[in-house]
């Protein structure tokens, strides 16, 4: 598995990872959505993006069946996973859940 990925994980503010793939037209709408989430929630936040297509190993470890998916990680433990287009209301509170934490 990706050590760098790992590393980002386990860090103690929560991260958020889009799972996507490049031919995903749901996968492209997320990303105004996350900005939206990013410029709200700062730097009590950070945001990565993982390519299902180039990260099978990663996708398949967190049991990624659809996309686009996005997961909330703090301290390298899985805290919430959502399935499908996700609207930026319900990320910012999810996410302020667990920056309080």
């Amino acid at each position: 598995m990706n050590g760098r990925f790992l590393n980002i994980i386990n860090s103690n503010r929560p991260v958020l990872v889009d799972f996507f793939a490049d031919w995903c037209e749901p996968c492209k709408q997320m990303s105004p959505i996350l900005k939206e989430v990013k410029s709200e929630l700062k730097e009590n936040i950070r945001i990565i993006k993982v390519n299902v297509d180039r990260n099978p190993v990663i996708a398949t470890k967190y049991n990624i069946r659809s996309i686009p998916t996005v997961v909330v990680f703090k301290n390298g433990e899985m805290q919430w996973k959502g399935v499908g287009l996700q609207p930026a209301p319900a990320l910012k509170e999810v996410l302020r859940q667990h920056i309080s934490s």
